[in-house]
């Protein structure tokens, strides 16, 4: 069975009704990015940005998946599909997708401030006071700014075993996922789903330039 590897992006999940993060004002939510996303903001005003998340984590309560979720999952019956994902929401596990990494962490999860590894499903609010089992504050399982990206090594290794690769509902712009496209066999079909896309198709990449739902559609026809 062949190997196909996704990487996805907001894209995606913008037609589930969630909202992309950063808007084009480079605010995130109305709050600067540093405020909101960074390790310095969080020791700053940690209320604030637990606060944040807190709205991101009830907004993804209410959002379903949508049919390019749904066709990725369809896809498992045809190829070894890994989907690593930028985003931090379960839209692809809640659409039957069964091989999930998330390179920027997951909303429905924390971890204690003092260890990275303790880690614990989180469906609520989380809010000053609550502690892992050592007493320590916990905070969102997600990767900050400036912080490491601890899942990137696998990625890599994921991405050079790929037949072929399919990029969609993110522009490639945010490092180190956008350098996951160079670690796949040298001529390796690459398709890219995008309404504005950043590359051009060549011998090798083929270009869909439309939403994640249209275009996955258009990506199953080109498999047959």
């Amino acid at each position: 069975m062949k190997h196909l590897v996704v990487l996805t992006g907001a894209g995606i999940s913008a037609e589930s009704g969630i909202n992309t993060f950063r808007d084009a004002d480079g605010l995130w939510e109305g709050h600067d990015v540093m405020e909101v996303a960074t390790p310095q903001g969080f020791e700053k005003n940690p209320e604030l940005v637990l606060d944040f998340y807190n709205q991101r984590r009830k907004q993804l309560h209410e959002v379903k998946p949508n049919t390019a979720h749904f066709d990725l999952a369809y896809l498992e019956k045809i190829y070894e599909v890994t989907i690593i994902t930028q985003n931090v929401d379960d839209l692809h596990e809640r659409a039957g997708s069964s091989n999930v990494i998330h390179l920027h962490g997951e909303l429905l999860k924390v971890r204690s401030t003092k260890n990275d590894t303790d880690v614990t499903s989180w469906t609520g609010d989380l809010n000053l006071g609550d502690t892992c089992k050592k007493g320590h504050q916990l905070r969102p399982h997600i990767v900050w700014f400036g912080e490491d990206v601890p899942m990137i090594e696998k990625s890599v290794n994921i991405c050079e075993t790929a037949d072929l690769l399919l990029i969609i509902g993110t522009s490639m712009q945010v490092y180190p996922a956008a350098s996951l496209m160079n670690y796949v066999p040298v001529k390796t079909p690459v398709y890219f789903i995008d309404p504005k896309p950043a590359i051009e198709s060549t011998k090798h990449i083929t270009v869909i330039a439309d939403t994640a739902t249209n275009g996955m559609t258009s990506f199953i026809e080109l498999l047959k």
